[in-house]
């Protein structure tokens, strides 16, 4: 019987993106393997339509919470036990978890695997696996605890690439889009303030970017960024897709653009994903300088107080950001090998 692995990372999008070479190094290794992930999801489009993918187990958080916060204890012991009955009917051998907190390791433990294999973690979680293992990351090198996770478990590094596998009506979207004229992608939103661009700035780069390279300018984002998105592109010459696109359908658009520059978001990784020339903008986050990739810039101006991730202590200047001009973007964009202009 073929052996049964589970990879356990829940969210959020950009994480499961970094870490998604692990499915090809578990493939690798374990040829004859049957390979699930276990996802919330809102990032599950990101692996649902991976070719080496067995199955794709999506745990409903939501329900969860809501149970837990309405006070409704019996109701919510009776959607874990269904839960980890459907897990163990899966009959999983081994268990990667590399989500590192204690939710994620409750999720591997539920599964009854007699190979868990996790991050020891801040939340002291490791009674819940088998094997804990020290993360080993280097915040300048893009995905780098997961490559460490893959080396000390054994996984081939060689080819560790990050992945976003499409669908056939996926690619057919992002044609469409392609043959109305050849594209740029900014990607503006995130979920905290500190880690936005200003938008005078988004204006100003979306002109040199349609004057000087001929392309198109889209902006991308979620439902939540709608309203704002609105404001952005009124009179400027950014075309807006926000909110009209799934996420994978979003993936699809950034794979076929000749530019990609965003802020610190899953977007914006997935440039770097997909081999697009990609300018990444952080303040108060850094998590990587280094892209592994020739043809992408990472643009951060260390200052005393950065990064104070999710502590600002400018009072609402984000000093970080609003330091970088439009004309020190253009100029990263304009030295990118393989911009298709």
């Amino acid at each position: 019987m073929a052996e049964r692995i589970l990879i356990i990372r829940l969210s959020a999008i950009g994480d499961v993106v970094f870490a998604s070479p692990l499915i090809r190094a578990v493939r690798a290794r374990y040829p004859d393997a049957e390979i699930s992930w276990l996802v919330e999801p809102a990032a599950a489009p990101l692996v649902s339509a991976h070719p080496e993918l067995h199955e794709v187990i999506v745990w409903d958080k939501a329900l969860w919470k809501t149970l837990w916060r309405e006070r409704k204890f019996g109701a919510l012991w009776s959607a874990i036990r269904s839960f980890r009955a459907a897990l163990r009917a899966r009959r999983f051998d081994r268990v990667f978890e590399v989500q590192g907190l204690f939710k994620s390791a409750f999720m591997a433990w539920l599964t009854g695997a007699g190979e868990r294999v996790g991050f020891k973690g801040k939340e002291k979680q490791a009674w819940l696996l088998t094997q804990a293992l020290d993360k080993r990351s280097d915040n300048r090198v893009i995905g780098s605890e997961y490559r460490g996770f893959a080396e000390d478990t054994g996984l081939p590094v060689a080819d560790f690439a990050m992945e976003v596998a499409l669908t056939d009506d996926d690619r057919a979207l992002a044609q469409a889009e392609f043959e109305l004229g050849e594209y740029a992608v900014i990607c503006p939103f995130t979920t905290r303030p500190q880690k936005h661009w200003q938008d005078h700035h988004w204006y100003r780069l979306a002109e040199l970017i349609e004057q000087r390279f001929g392309l198109r300018v889209l902006m991308l984002g979620g439902p939540g960024d709608k309203d704002h998105a609105r404001q952005l592109a009124d009179g400027s010459a950014i075309e807006s897709r926000v909110g009209s696109l799934k996420l994978r359908q979003s993936a699809a658009v950034i794979s076929r653009a000749s530019l990609l520059v965003g802020v610190d978001t899953g977007l914006t990784h997935m440039g770097i994903a997909f081999g697009v020339p990609t300018v990444a903008l952080f303040g108060s986050t850094c998590p990587y300088r280094d892209t592994r990739r020739d043809n992408a810039r990472v643009i951060y101006h260390q200052l005393p107080c950065s990064p104070c991730r999710r502590h600002p202590t400018c009072h609402g200047r984000f000093d970080c950001l609003t330091g970088i001009s439009p004309d020190e973007v253009y100029g990263a964009c304009a030295s990118l090998p393989g911009l298709a202009v």
